[in-house]
C-alpha cells in the first residue's frame, strides 16, 4: 500500500488562507480635524486629493490650507501584493507643492510612507491622524457575542407592564 505525504500541501494551503484573511481585514483610516470639527475617512481608493478646493476627495476647511495641499497614493507592499500602504506627498498630483508644506510627526518633509498613528499637520488647527487597523481574526470565525443584539419595540414594554399587574 502506497503512502502519500500531504503535509507540505496542507501547510502551504493554510498559510495562504491566513495571508488572504489578513489582507481582507486591513483598514486604512484618516481622521481629520479642521475648522469644522472632526471627520473620518475610510481609505479604499488608489489616489486621494486633499485640500481646500471643492473638487478634492478629502476637503479641509481652513484658510491656511492650500487648494490642493497634498496627495495620498496607495502602493503595494513588497512582500504581499494584496496588502498595501499609503504615501502622502506634499502638493497636487502634478507635482505643484503646497504653500505651507506638510509636518509629519513634527518634521517638515515633502513625502512620507504612512504608518499607524502618524500625525500630519496641514496648517494651524488642521491636522490628521492615520490609522492602519488590522483584524487578525481569521475569516469564517466570529465571536458570537458580536451579534448578540436584543431589539425591543417600545410598544412591547407597555404590554409587559400590563402582564405584571
Amino acid at each position: 500500500m502506497a503512502r502519500y505525504n500531504t503535509k507540505p500541501i496542507l501547510s502551504n494551503h493554510s498559510s495562504t488562507n491566513l495571508s488572504m484573511a489578513a489582507e481582507t481585514n486591513e483598514n486604512h483610516l484618516l481622521i481629520i480635524e479642521d475648522d469644522q470639527g472632526r471627520k473620518e475617512f475610510s481609505l479604499e481608493h488608489p489616489v486621494y486629493s486633499i485640500g481646500r478646493d471643492r473638487e478634492c476627495n478629502i476637503r479641509l476647511m481652513s484658510q491656511f490650507v492650500s487648494r490642493r495641499h497634498a496627495t495620498l497614493v496607495r502602493l503595494p507592499r513588497d512582500h504581499n501584493s494584496h496588502s498595501y500602504y499609503y504615501r502622502i506627498v506634499d502638493g497636487d498630483a502634478k507635482g505643484k507643492p503646497s504653500s505651507n508644506g506638510l509636518m509629519i510627526n513634527g518634521r517638515k518633509i515633502p513625502a512620507h510612507d504612512l504608518r499607524n498613528e502618524d500625525e500630519i499637520v496641514f496648517g494651524p488647527q488642521v491636522r490628521a491622524i492615520y490609522y492602519l487597523l488590522r483584524n487578525t481574526q481569521r475569516l469564517g470565525q466570529t465571536d458570537s457575542s458580536e451579534y448578540d443584539i436584543t431589539l425591543i419595540n417600545p410598544g412591547m414594554a407597555e404590554d409587559l407592564e400590563d402582564v405584571e399587574e
